[in-house]
Formats: structure tokens, sequence, C-alpha cells
């Protein structure tokens, strides 16, 4: 018994030091966030028109165009999947009661085309360091309350009393729900059904977290989806564009 508890301890020490490691990064990278801010906040008074809302929405820009190649690198992966969806429901169809050789056909039409499924999780990966710690630094962002309100807001550190941007954010939610979902490649109809409820699902979900969130931070998420959708229209039209070309 006494060599099993020791173990359990010692493992007990090693995720403690793992989560110590990750939530020291996180505070550095909110850190960043938070001075960044505060320069943004800078420029606004420099202008002669002190607004942490303008401020906020400059640093959401400022964010998006920098992850932006990345985020270029995801929309072209699923444009991929999207391309190959009616070889790849044929190979469904056909291979229906043999998994093994259904993975085997797809694996191989992949290597082909030369599309990894897996590429456009990447870009994800690398973006969550950053969306984790701005979520940190505007939920707990020191607000002047000379000039906390926005608009209609009266305190971007409290949540929306009419219940405008909770809405705003489950909408833009939505947009982005709908493209993404429109190039992913369901394995089976299964699958399919769950893509359906999760477009109606997490909208309502984001919508209804906003409820309880601080209104800064739903700007920042509203205008986020809101550039990302921009980005991908852009690229569909240059894209389009080109072909007729």
């Amino acid at each position: 018994m006494i060599p099993y508890r020791k173990s359990l301890f010692f493992t007990t020490e090693q995720e403690l030091s793992t989560l110590g490691f990750f939530s020291g990064i996180m505070d550095v990278l909110s850190g960043i966030m938070t001075t960044f801010m505060n320069y943004c906040y800078a420029f606004t008074q420099n202008m002669g028109y002190p607004s942490y809302g303008i401020a906020i929405i400059l640093l959401t820009l400022i964010i998006k165009l920098v992850l932006s190649p990345l985020t270029a690198k995801q929309i072209r992966s699923m444009e991929g999947m999207q391309l190959l969806q009616p070889k790849i429901k044929e190979i469904q169809k056909k291979y229906k009661g043999n998994q093994k050789k259904m993975q085997e056909e797809m694996s191989k039409l992949y290597r082909e085309m030369g599309v990894n499924p897996l590429s456009g999780c990447l870009p994800i990966l690398i973006q969550m360091p950053f969306l984790i710690s701005i979520f940190y630094a505007l939920r707990e962002y020191p607000y002047d309350p000379a000039f906390e309100s926005f608009l209609w807001l009266p305190s971007l550190g409290q949540p929306d009393p009419i219940y405008v941007m909770p809405i705003l954010s489950a909408i833009s939610t939505y947009f982005i729900q709908n493209q993404m979902s429109g190039a992913q490649v369901a394995a089976s109809d299964a699958q399919a059904k769950q893509q359906k409820i999760m477009k109606v699902v997490m909208p309502l979900f984001i919508g209804w977290i906003s409820l309880n969130f601080p209104s800064g931070l739903v700007i920042y998420w509203v205008v986020s989806n809101l550039f990302q959708w921009g980005q991908q229209m852009v690229m569909a039209h240059l894209k389009n564009k080109g072909a007729q070309a």
C-alpha cells in the first residue's frame, strides 16, 4: 500500500507542477494583453476621445490581424475538405459496413489530393493561449469608472443590462458555426446530425454565458467573430475572382 500511495502522491505533484507551469504562462500572456489594452486606451486619449470600448475594438482588430495568417490557413484547410465532400460521401456509402476499409480509402484520398484533415486544428491550438489570455485580461481589467461606459452600456466591467451584447454574441457565433460546419465532413449520419445540433446549441450556449460576462469581454467576442466572418468572405471573393480571370 505504501508504494502505491507514494506513487499516487508523486503523480499529483507532477500534475500540480504542470498546472502551475501553464498558469504561469497564462499570467504572462494576460499581463501582455493588459499592457496592449492600456496602449490602446492611451491611443484613444491622445485622439481626444478616451474610450475603453474603442480600445477593446482596436485591441481585437490588432490580435485578429496578427493571427490572420493562421486563420487563413484554417479556412483554406476547411475549403479543401469541403471540395472533397462528394468523394468522401461516395466512399462512406460504398464501404458503409466496413469501417476499416472506409478509413483506408479516405486516407488514400487525402494523400492523393494533398489534404490533411487535421491541418485545420493546428491554427486553432496556436490561437487558444491568446484567446484565453485576452479572456482573463478583459474579465479582470481595472476600468476607470469615469470612462467605463460605452454606447448603451453603463459599465464595460459589468454584464449588459438590456441583453443586446449576449444576443449579438449568439448571432455572430451562429454565422461562424455555420461557416465551419459547411466545411466539416461527417463520418456518419449520426455525426452529421450532431453537427446540425451543434449549429444551434453552440450559439445558444455562448449567448447564455454572455449574460453574466463583462460587456467588454463580449465586445471582444463579437468583433472577433465579425472579423473572421469578413476575412472568410474576402478570401472567398478573391478566390472566385481568380477563378474567373
